[in-house]
């Protein structure tokens, strides 16, 4: 019997079958130049669209397989199913866009093996990291206040919104009863696996080249829901404080909404 590989690299997709091959072909090399092994794991939501052909085709050269889920299409839900069927001893995920540049997966791996760090996350506001230009105003405020207002949940970490991170295969396992709402999964990892020693890697976060962003006012929604719970369970003392703060929030999301879909 094969030993199970050492890296997990789980891909949650939905409708990305435009970056499939190139990001399998970065990842693995990344692997290679580094000396490690590894599984890719391409969690799909029902796309449709040809990944799973485009799959099944690289899987001919490279140590990939499809995970297809049907059903809820779920961005939090295709990681947790990634992780549950990985069989490396680290996790990492990220995601299908090549905006998380796969050559700093080893870095990324480095840093879990320092003791004694339990979650690492590629970071855009550590200092080295960066963003590609062509954010708007209104990108970077949207950014910037989703990560404050996580912030009495994870101190001083920069980017805990960052969707490439990695853990191990035991701290997963720790984890309390997972209840994630939305595509913040890896902040929902670092609160329910209880992660205390959370360190930052830098990269420069790419602008999407191909396919189109699932990023939408039902997301930030979904997201604002998530902060509620969260707080309830790791951050009771903010709880009353910011409780009609999200409330407000989910509110005028509602109203955007409403007006944008009789103005369409």
């Amino acid at each position: 019997m094969d030993n199970p590989p050492l890296v997990s690299i789980i891909v949650p997709t939905y409708r990305e079958e435009a970056n499939v091959r190139p990001l399998v072909c970065r990842v693995a090399a990344a692997m290679e130049c580094a000396g490690g092994t590894c599984e890719i794991l391409i969690v799909d939501d029902d796309s449709r669209d040809g990944t799973d052909l485009a799959v099944q085709e690289l899987a001919d050269r490279f140590p990939v397989r499809l995970i297809a889920r049907t059903g809820q299409r779920d961005l939090s839900l295709a990681v947790l199913e990634g992780m549950r069927q990985a069989r490396g001893q680290n996790l990492l995920v990220m995601d299908a866009d090549l905006s998380h540049p796969p050559e700093q997966i080893p870095q990324l791996l480095k840093a879990l093996e320092e003791p004694p760090t339990d979650f690492v996350i590629g970071s855009r506001y550590v200092s080295g990291g960066q963003t590609e230009e062509g954010w708007g105003v209104f990108r970077r405020l949207n950014s910037w206040v989703a990560t404050a207002l996580c912030r009495p949940l994870v101190g001083r970490v920069t980017d805990p919104m960052a969707g490439f991170f990695a853990l191990r295969r035991e701290t997963f396992e720790r984890a309390d009863p997972l209840d994630p709402v939305g595509y913040k999964i890896g902040l929902e990892l670092i609160c329910r696996c209880r992660c205390r020693h959370v360190r930052e890697v830098p990269i420069v976060f790419a602008n999407r080249a191909r396919g189109h962003s699932k990023l939408n006012l039902d997301q930030q929604a979904r997201y604002l829901v998530h902060l509620g719970r969260l707080y309830r369970s790791y951050a009771r003392g903010w709880g009353l404080a910011i409780r009609p703060i999200l409330a407000a929030m989910r509110a005028a999301i509602a109203v955007v909404k409403a007006l944008s879909l009789s103005s369409g």
